[in-house]
């Protein structure tokens, strides 16, 4: 152990309870420096560098460093006019400046020693990550635990989805026999907050397959061109991870009617994804498509054509069924005494799964608000519930003012048939 051992140990304490300290961090470099230590200063002089890179005694530190070896060890300095190390010297060639530019201490270093020194310029964080070979770079390729007994009530939803993929998938043989196809599509359309997103990851969970969810942040693009590419790549992560459920969310902004569109931008966007569904870019076998909107009478009538998106299936305000396992759901983990469930259930009719958890969330806050009130802490009761029921009101019915116009006025072969069916049964038309 040397003289200077000691010290170098106090101030190696001393920067890493003080990591800001610029000063003392080149004090211990130089330390090192002269203690033969030269991995453990270039480490100390990198990150110093990354604070300040503009720091001349860093840097002159930095160049002596990089003039010696690695493993420890003094060698003489260089001769300063061929660049190459006086004799003896174990330590590689230090770089020689250009007439023309400045020389760059680091530049040549840097790759080498990137396991020691931190990087001087760093990625922002709105800069994409360099593309390696097949990577899915933009999507996240998820793993659903949603099953489709989590989801409460839909039953007539989960039939039909159950007719058009699951049956299939679950038996193979009689897919083959009855040359029923592993691809499809089919729009989820109704209210906000009633279920649609939760419903596809359902779907992929109840498949095991994987989930992929796509909203138009994912695919638009300032520049020309990359807007269809962002959609093609999309797809192309959901064919290599196959079978994938590929969730379309608001799918009425990337197809919106071409008729409506003035932007040529957006009109090439809804062709290349007209042409994914299509499969002309590669074989969907395996992709089943769902896509979620809240108003189905804005897409492109040429999405919902046989062999795209051409199935629809109406995702409605959940039933008294489905009402009382939401409300279970959220309160599940909340204190509660005396509450009268099925009063509840009768006075949220019309209200979305969304709307339902806001009830709760509110009717949380009105006992929390008293328990503070009283320096005593209380049971979430009926009266909170009944209170929020006069504040809380259900999202829902604009949207069924709107599609009661819809179904009136522009049910054109019979498309919201089911949309009709439910408004005769709650006589709203």
């Amino acid at each position: 152990m040397t003289d200077a051992d000691p010290l170098i140990a106090s101030l190696t304490a001393a920067v890493d309870a003080r990591p800001e300290d610029l000063p003392l961090r080149l004090h211990l470099a130089g330390l090192l420096l002269d203690a033969g230590r030269g991995g453990e200063a270039i480490a100390h002089l990198g990150q110093a560098l990354t604070r300040d890179p503009g720091h001349a005694g860093a840097q002159a530190l930095m160049q002596r460093a990089l003039g010696v070896p690695l493993t420890g060890g003094r060698t003489p300095a260089g001769d300063g006019t061929t660049g190459k190390v006086a004799p003896g010297g174990g330590g590689g060639p230090t770089p020689t400046a250009s007439p023309d530019s400045p020389p760059d201490p680091l530049a040549a270093y840097e790759r080498e020693l990137a396991d020691v020194v931190p990087p001087r310029f760093v990625r922002s964080g709105d800069e994409p990550e360099p593309v390696t070979g097949d990577a899915d770079r933009a999507y996240d390729v998820e793993t659903s635990t949603v099953r489709l007994a989590d989801v409460g009530g839909m039953e007539a939803v989960k039939e039909r989805l159950e007719l058009a993929f699951l049956g299939p998938l679950r038996n193979p043989e009689l897919r083959r026999m009855y040359g029923k196809s592993l691809r499809g599509g089919l729009m989820l359309y109704g209210p906000p907050g009633c279920g649609k997103t939760f419903l596809a990851r359902a779907v992929a969970g109840e498949m095991g397959a994987k989930f992929l969810s796509l909203s138009i942040v994912d695919v638009l693009d300032m520049w020309m061109g990359n807007s269809e590419r962002n959609l093609h790549e999309l797809f192309q992560a959901a064919r290599r991870n196959a079978p994938c459920v590929l969730f379309l969310d608001e799918v009425d902004a990337l197809g919106h009617k071409r008729s409506k569109v003035t932007s040529s931008s957006m009109r090439t966007v809804g062709n290349q994804l007209l042409a994914e569904l299509d499969g002309m870019e590669g074989s969907n076998e395996g992709v089943f498509v769902l896509a979620a909107t809240n108003t189905p009478w804005d897409v492109d009538a040429a999405l919902r054509r046989p062999g795209r998106l051409d199935r629809m299936v109406l995702v409605l305000p959940p039933d008294a069924e489905a009402r009382r396992a939401i409300l279970e759901y959220h309160l599940r983990d909340r204190p509660i005494a005396g509450i009268d469930l099925r009063k509840v259930v009768a006075a949220t009719e019309d209200f979305s799964g969304a709307d339902l958890a806001h009830l709760c969330e509110t009717a949380a806050e009105f006992a929390m608000a008293d328990s503070v009130r009283r320096g005593e802490v209380r049971m979430i009761g009926q009266g909170d519930l009944d209170r929020a029921l006069k504040e809380v009101r259900p999202s829902t019915r604009p949207w069924l003012a709107t599609a009661r116009n819809v179904a009136m006025f522009a049910n054109e072969g019979g498309v919201y048939d089911d949309l009709v069916a439910y408004l005769k049964r709650r006589r709203l038309l």
